[in-house]
């Protein structure tokens, strides 16, 4: 359903005690055809160790910095015609969903080529870990994870300095499907200035709904493939500041001015449990989110479709469209 309110691979983490996590978007491996490493030092706290830039579209980099402590990669997707002329391009930053590593692929896999072609858009998809839910954790066991600080305080520096892009409000969205939804609503909001629009494809929103569910799956998950015991949150006790300052419900007033995408479905696998528990609470949380910005007047967009958790790409496509539409022109 869509809102009268305008402005503008399937399953996730399986994350419970004593189990292990399966792929929600795909596993993959390494990009293929790769070029020897490069060490070359662009600054920003980012080393490019490897590099593979061939492709007229689709470039893929992989970093050495301190923030995360393997050389997590990233693909960008650049628009048809940046190599024949001098124009600047808005960016959308895309993410992915929980894994077990490589899943900034994913989206190729899925068709962001076909997705974009014609679109004057730099997409950027960086890794995120298996189950980094896109934060600094309060505690890791097997050395840094600091997703955010990769994501906001290096990565995005770098593209702005090394792409021809709109480094402004105006000249960058955020979008994720799953974990990468909630991280694109956390970064929005936590870094107002930084993304005019924003999308959660089947992504949390509430973050302490039903005793806290969404944090303890956080934490679960994070311990289980990210972190080694560690946790995103705080085990037992919550970090409680960081949970309000990640949580999108309790940041409502960050979304006012920006366009704002939402996608969940309505009718779970009858088959898959996990499937079902999922995108229950990712809908429900969606309603809670969608009830705050309508009682504060933000204008949004949503959609309530049938089906489970998975990405759905005719509303990837929509978003897409809507994205243009909302950032500074090329």
């Amino acid at each position: 359903m869509l809102s009268t309110q305008r402005p503008t691979r399937r399953g996730i983490l399986k994350a419970v005690a004593g189990t292990t996590a399966t792929t929600a978007l795909g596993a993959g491996g390494v990009l293929a055809s790769a070029s020897a490493a490069h060490a070359v030092g662009d600054g920003f706290g980012l080393r490019i160790v490897d590099r593979d830039e061939r492709d007229p579209r689709m470039r893929y980099f992989r970093f050495a910095t301190d923030a995360i402590g393997w050389n997590p990669g990233v693909n960008v997707l650049l628009p048809d015609g940046y190599h024949s002329g001098g124009r600047r391009y808005p960016v959308l930053y895309l993410f992915h969903g929980g894994g077990t590593g490589q899943d900034f692929i994913t989206f190729d896999r899925m068709g962001i080529r076909a997705w974009t072609a014609g679109k004057p858009l730099i997409v950027v998809m960086p890794d995120g870990g298996a189950a980094g839910w896109y934060s600094n954790p309060v505690a890791s066991n097997v050395g840094p994870r600091d997703w955010e600080t990769f994501h906001i305080a290096q990565l995005l520096p770098w593209v702005d300095a090394n792409f021809r892009t709109y480094a402004e409000y105006d000249g960058r969205a955020v979008s994720g499907f799953s974990m990468g939804g909630f991280g694109a609503l956390k970064y929005a909001a936590k870094y107002y200035g930084h993304f005019a629009s924003v999308s959660s494809h089947s992504g949390p929103a509430s973050l302490r709904r039903d005793a806290g569910l969404v944090t303890h799956w956080a934490n679960l998950s994070s311990a289980a493939v990210e972190l080694g015991g560690g946790t995103v949150y705080g085990a037992p006790l919550w970090d409680e500041a960081r949970v309000s300052a990640d949580n999108p419900v309790q940041r409502v007033e960050s979304y006012r001015n920006k366009r704002v995408f939402l996608v969940a479905g309505t009718s779970p696998d009858p088959v898959n449990w996990f499937d079902t528990v999922n995108e229950t609470q990712v809908l429900a949380g969606q309603r809670e989110f969608r009830g705050g910005l309508g009682a504060a007047g933000i204008a949004h967009e949503w959609h309530e479709v049938p089906g489970g958790h998975f990405v759905r790409p005719d509303l990837f496509r929509r978003d897409l469209d809507g994205i243009v539409a909302r950032l500074r022109k090329a």
